[in-house]
């Protein structure tokens, strides 16, 4: 029995790997790669979910932007795409770094608000959280995302934001205290 769109984007979203195999997931992306308009419907519509995931908490306000942003990359790059197998770490790659872009953009065109952090026991956790991330860099940002959101080991985030290992310990240990600094006052 063959999953549909709606299984497909379910397992897609939840995973930077497809659940539904790599040779079904192969087969939409080369179908997109010639030109069929449905398969990259159906492909943009399975990576939308994962790129909102990634860029959001790194681009704060201009989140939506940046991930359509990364969509149109997605979809003007996608021919040159080697492996199509890896079309959600590829996507991810092109996400974190167009976000980042995005939110050094806005922090030069934008005075940074230093408001007060909202009490922690306050039932807006989410809003909370935003707030906080919204006082970081856009790097120390990229950096939590993928460590603590994405889970990615030291090594593996570095390579995707083409930076040493060692600078991306440095500031996660850096963007953690921060973090914590400012949700406890």
């Amino acid at each position: 029995m063959r999953p549909t769109d709606r299984d497909l984007a379910a397992r897609g979203a939840g995973s930077p790997v497809c659940a539904a195999g790599d040779a079904e997931l192969a087969v939409l992306v080369r179908a997109a790669q010639r030109g069929d308009g449905l398969a990259m419907d159906r492909l943009l519509e399975l990576l939308a979910p994962h790129v909102g995931r990634l860029v959001g908490p790194i681009a704060l306000t201009d989140g939506p932007d940046a991930a359509q942003e990364v969509l149109i990359i997605i979809f003007r790059s996608l021919p040159r795409l080697k492996e199509p197998a890896a079309v959600f770490g590829w996507a991810r790659a092109i996400a974190v770094r167009e976000a980042v872009r995005i939110a050094r953009a806005a922090a030069r065109t934008r005075p940074a608000e230093l408001a007060e952090v909202p009490a922690r026991g306050d039932p807006q956790l989410a809003t909370d959280v935003r707030d906080v991330l919204d006082r970081m860099s856009p790097e120390h940002r990229a950096v939590l995302v993928l460590r603590d959101l994405e889970g990615m080991d030291e090594q593996t985030a570095a390579e995707l934001l083409r930076i040493p290992a060692g600078t991306v310990k440095s500031r996660l240990a850096r963007a953690r205290a921060r973090f914590r600094k400012a949700w406890e006052q």
